[in-house]
């Protein structure tokens, strides 16, 4: 499939797209630069309620490819999204702006850290950074949650596959591969049957 061509913004026409390939990458270095604590609270903002390169019901699709692929979930995201617009050269541009800065900054604040590391006030700091983190995703989650509406199987169901995860991850304490194989692959051959059963759009 041809890369998609970047169109002009309009109000009405949906989902924008980016402008040329260094809109992709100054945005996704802006993105990076802002991801301290929880960076799907931020993906999600700047991408879908900022941006509107994707509508929540995409970004709920795509984050959860992003997902079960290996390495870093935004990581992945900004390679599909790059590679959707503009192809290789839209992956590759997207990723160079996710990792550029950020990768400079950890350096230099791996440094520093170093020499605070064993101090009070930096491990008291780092506590609650972990405190706010938790509430952004929490955040994002309930926000979309509104987007499993329409999800072929359902809220409810959705719902349902939702809560289990959880239980399974955070009482359970089931590895991650089984979550994914197992919870995971229930759903998906739940929603390929539930697809299979829909009439196919007239012409």
């Amino acid at each position: 499939m041809p890369p998609r061509q970047p169109t002009a913004p309009h109000a009405d026409s949906g989902p924008l797209v980016p402008r040329s390939r260094s809109d992709l990458f100054l945005s996704f270095t802006w993105l990076a630069l802002q991801g301290f604590g929880g960076v799907l609270a931020i993906v999600q903002r700047e991408l879908v309620e900022k941006k509107r390169w994707l509508t929540r019901e995409q970004f709920l699709e795509d984050w959860a490819v992003a997902q079960i692929m290996p390495g870093p979930n935004v990581v992945n995201l900004s390679l599909m999204i790059g590679d959707r617009f503009f192809g290789l050269s839209g992956a590759l541009a997207a990723l160079a702006g996710m990792l550029a800065a950020p990768l400079c900054l950890v350096l230099l604040m791996a440094a520093l850290y170093g020499s605070v590391a064993d101090t009070a006030a930096a491990q008291g700091a780092l506590r609650g950074m972990g405190a706010v983190a938790a509430g952004l995703v929490t955040a994002t989650g309930i926000k979309l949650i509104a987007a499993l509406d329409k999800n072929a199987l359902g809220l409810a169901a959705c719902i349902a596959l939702a809560a289990l995860t959880f239980v399974a991850i955070a009482l359970l304490r089931w590895p991650l591969i089984w979550v994914l194989l197992g919870i995971g692959g229930v759903a998906c051959l739940w929603a390929y049957r539930v697809l299979g059963r829909q009439p196919e759009p007239r012409s």
